[in-house]
């Protein structure tokens, strides 16, 4: 393999001659091998789209002259459009608050553009990744506003998934709104209610979430580009730092907006975090749905059995004709993966000292992960569980029935004491409710038609002096 040889204030360093990284990038890859995983994707684009606002705005102010600042720009293009990935070597976790990362992408824009120049790559006497491409910037403005491009792209892809799944949730709430089933509380029968009652609180709990990350992903556009080092704005033209935000939201047409303290926003990362928590809340949102769904398919013949789920693979290598609920199981690991990475996020966030924060790198790769895998977890479970959930309406039907649960629509008609007898009698001799209440001259027969007719059971307003009405009104119509 052909090699040439770099230079930096630690001495010489061999590089692979068609490499477009150099010398800092070498060393931090040799120095972290730690998660075998590259910075992520989403976030080389968005550092470059931060430099190509730099080197436009610098290009502007006439700090780099145009020949090599056109050449910048279109390297930096390249990358946005997911050209020279595989030349960010360095792993994602890393020392340095971000530098090594820094220096791979000034590097990578530094030596393509001195291809485009027809000039050979480490030729940084041309084209320097410091006094060029990192002109008047820091890695602690640029890779921090970088991280929140990135978050906000991956973000819209999460919302737009949860979307999707509160529609699938919907759309099954209407088309089960009729089927009545025992609901439970203790996992104790309590009182009836409808599957598309049950469906529908699923989607308003994801709508919540939704509503969470909006809040975050607003707060996510303040970014503290221009500050440099510590929030100072050291080695930035006075112009640069007034501008180059602005040149930002022209770029991403994203309502970008300069922090106004921007020695707190080179500190803090608590919008970070704050986005992290939502997506805590929402895998709790998420295991609470995969757990209750778990349940109601348990069985077939020995659980709850009141929903199939799809069956989209065998779920056993020994037992024949076992179908699991893989796609929900799924759903509780990923749930439980972002609640882990959430609380590393913490961590990161509060161990950051004095001017800057420099654990962002344990920071973004936790965060990054949890969007990640709830985007696809959020795709998966409409695809592949929810739009192909089905009702098994007898069975619901029929534990309905059986239940004692619907003693409580019974007892404000005959009294809580004389309720908890019927009910005891009930479980003691195994009859039905019905036969009980009437054989004792409790109620009639039209009184518990109404009293006991499920949909009834599962809208507000109906017991008590209504129903009471209702029975009349009944009585009289029959007379």
């Amino acid at each position: 393999m052909e090699e040439r040889a770099e230079f930096d204030a630690l001495g010489e360093v061999k590089i692979p001659a068609d490499a477009y990284y150099g010398v800092q990038t070498k060393r931090a890859a040799d120095n972290f091998p730690i998660t075998g995983y590259p910075v992520h994707s989403a976030l080389i684009k968005s550092l470059a789209l931060v430099k190509k606002a730099a080197i436009g705005v610098n290009m502007e102010l006439d700090m780099i002259e145009e020949k090599k600042g056109l050449a910048l720009l279109q390297a930096a293009q390249e990358i946005i459009d997911g050209n020279f990935l595989d030349q960010f070597i360095v792993d994602t976790i890393q020392g340095g608050a971000g530098t090594s990362f820094n220096m791979n992408m000034n590097e990578v824009l530094a030596n393509r553009a001195l291809e485009i120049l027809e000039e050979p790559r480490g030729n940084y006497r041309i084209i320097h990744p410091n006094n060029h491409v990192n002109m008047g910037q820091s890695t602690n403005d640029v890779v921090p506003t970088a991280i929140r491009l990135g978050a906000i792209k991956l973000l819209d892809k999460l919302m737009g998934e949860f979307r999707n799944l509160i529609n699938a949730l919907q759309e099954k709430a209407q088309e089960f709104d009729g089927v009545v089933k025992m609901g439970r509380t203790h996992l104790q029968d309590a009182v009836p209610i409808r599957l598309g009652q049950e469906l529908k609180a699923f989607s308003r709990a994801l709508e919540r979430d939704v509503e969470r990350m909006s809040d975050a992903r607003r707060d996510l556009m303040t970014v503290n580009l221009g500050a440099t080092a510590i929030g100072t704005g050291l080695n930035a033209h006075q112009e640069y730092v007034k501008i180059v935000t602005r040149k930002l939201r022209d770029l991403t047409e994203l309502d970008m907006k300069q922090a106004p303290d921007l020695i707190d926003a080179t500190q803090n990362q608590d919008e970070l975090v704050q986005l992290s928590g939502c997506l805590r809340t929402a895998a709790v949102n998420f295991c609470k749905m995969a757990n209750d769904l778990r349940l109601l398919a348990s069985g077939p013949r020995a659980g709850f059995n009141e929903i199939d789920l799809p069956a989209v693979q065998p779920g056993s290598s020994i037992m024949p004709g076992k179908v699991n609920p893989v796609i929900p199981e799924v759903i509780n690991q990923i749930s439980f993966q972002v609640q882990g990475n959430d609380h590393s996020v913490a961590l990161a966030g509060q161990a950051g000292q004095l001017e800057l924060n420099v654990m962002m790198p344990a920071l973004v790769f936790n965060l990054y992960q949890s969007l990640d895998i709830m985007i696809q977890g959020a795709r998966i479970f409409y695809e592949k569980c929810i739009r192909g959930l089905t009702a098994n309406q007898e069975r619901c039907r029929q534990m309905v029935e059986e239940s004692l649960g619907i003693i409580t629509a019974i007892s404000p008609h005959i009294g809580y004491e004389a309720a908890s007898r019927v009910a005891e009698k009930a479980l003691e001799t195994g009859r039905p409710l019905r036969q009980i209440l009437l054989e004792e001259g409790m109620l009639s027969s039209k009184e518990l038609d109404i009293i006991l007719d499920p949909l009834e059971m599962t809208e507000p307003g109906i017991a008590g002096a209504e129903l009471l009405r209702k029975i009349s009104d009944e009585q009289g119509r029959d007379n």
